[in-house]
């Protein structure tokens, strides 16, 4: 049996409820009401509540059973990886992958959300609402492609445009310390004349650098979906910003659970806090000509661990087979983005940088 989907719906018309980035509501785009994301939470859950009530009461006076539907059943490591939902405006059937936790029915483009996927373990601790709109991250895309004669035509398109999508990224923040030290060869070097020779003296010393470095979040996304060092590229978020989770800030937007586990992820946030740590020592170390590690020795202690979902603009493309990702940070407006280069404009740009030259060299020899 598929899986309810529950799509918030505005209490004065019933039209569906968009979260807004600029107010921090759920707005209704035909009667023009806002409401704050915990009243709607509180409605719907109300109302679920019902729901189950009912439920239970038909089940015991004896339901209908449900009937045989055509088709035959998915195999064992299909449905492993696959979900079914009902859209509750339009009642198609929508297949998402396993770590699908909010989607936008592809038929009669309601939002929709399933509440049931991120219970339980899985219930993300925080997260940031989108701050910058669909407008906002079309013209970051815009701004990002001006200025590149070679970028394919259908770069530039209004339609390649609207493939833009919002997604929360689950993302592990970790609370953390590193203890140890860092061993340098650092040298200096002095130089004078005398008579008819040139003397240089090079003084090598041996500088350690020792501590305790804290971290208070280290993000590190928990999706296989997203490469890490575009995830990296648009940081840091404003932490000041985390609320919260509430299934009210989905509607309109996609959202991930992660595939990727706190001990997995452990691993890249412990590599990043030891860098800095070194960066840190190393940064301390002045007065030298050259400065160059030797020997680290680090120790790594996790205090805290917390799952949060962040907000980005994703807009994912396929060019000659290769794959370009671009992605803004959806709070910050930081971005970052692969842009193919077409062969056409490439050699027609080219041919006319030749023919400019050609024709100058004629020029030349004529006069």
């Amino acid at each position: 049996m598929a899986t309810q989907v529950t799509n918030y719906q505005c209490p004065s018309c019933t039209g569906p409820l968009h979260f807004s980035s600029e107010t921090g509501k759920l707005e209704c785009a035909y009667c023009g009401s806002s409401f704050d994301p915990a009243e709607i939470e509180r409605l719907y859950r109300e109302k679920a509540e019902s729901a189950a009530s009912a439920a239970q009461q038909e089940e015991q006076t004896g339901g209908a059973a449900p009937g045989a539907s055509a088709g035959s059943e998915w195999g064992e490591s299909e449905a492993a990886s696959l979900r079914v939902y009902n859209c509750p405006s339009c009642g198609a059937e929508i297949l998402c992958d396993d770590t699908t936790a909010a989607t936008r029915c592809v038929y009669c483009g309601n939002p929709s959300i399933v509440p049931g996927r991120l219970g339980g373990s899985l219930k993300p601790d925080y997260i940031i609402p989108f701050r910058l709109d669909r407008e906002a991250a079309v013209d970051a895309l815009k701004k990002h492609c001006k200025g590149k004669p070679l970028l394919p035509r259908a770069f530039r398109s209004q339609n390649h445009l609207e493939k833009l999508q919002g997604v929360y990224v689950p993302f592990w923040l970790f609370d953390c310390e590193t203890s140890g030290r860092v061993e340098y060869d650092a040298n200096t070097v002095r130089t004078w004349a005398e008579g008819d020779w040139d003397i240089t003296e090079l003084t090598n010393y041996l500088v350690t650098r020792g501590g305790t470095v804290r971290f208070e979040q280290i993000p590190v996304d928990g999706s296989t979906k997203m490469p890490d060092d575009h995830m990296d590229a648009i940081e840091p978020y404003d932490y000041s910003g985390l609320v919260p989770f509430s299934m009210a800030y989905l509607p309109g937007f996609l959202a991930d659970k992660y595939d990727v586990d706190e001990k997995r992820s452990a691993e890249r946030a412990q590599k990043r806090a030891e860098q800095s740590t070194s960066e840190a020592f190393c940064a301390s170390v002045s007065g030298y000509d050259s400065v160059v590690e030797k020997d680290r020795a680090l120790s790594f202690t996790q205090k805290d661990a917390k799952y949060a979902l962040l907000p980005v603009w994703l807009l994912n493309t396929k060019w000659n087979g290769k794959d370009y990702l671009f992605a803004m940070n959806g709070q910050t407006g930081k971005l970052i983005g692969d842009l193919p280069v077409s062969k056409g404009l490439t050699c027609a740009w080219l041919f006319g940088i030749w023919a400019v030259l050609s024709a100058l060299a004629i020029l030349i020899q004529v006069l």
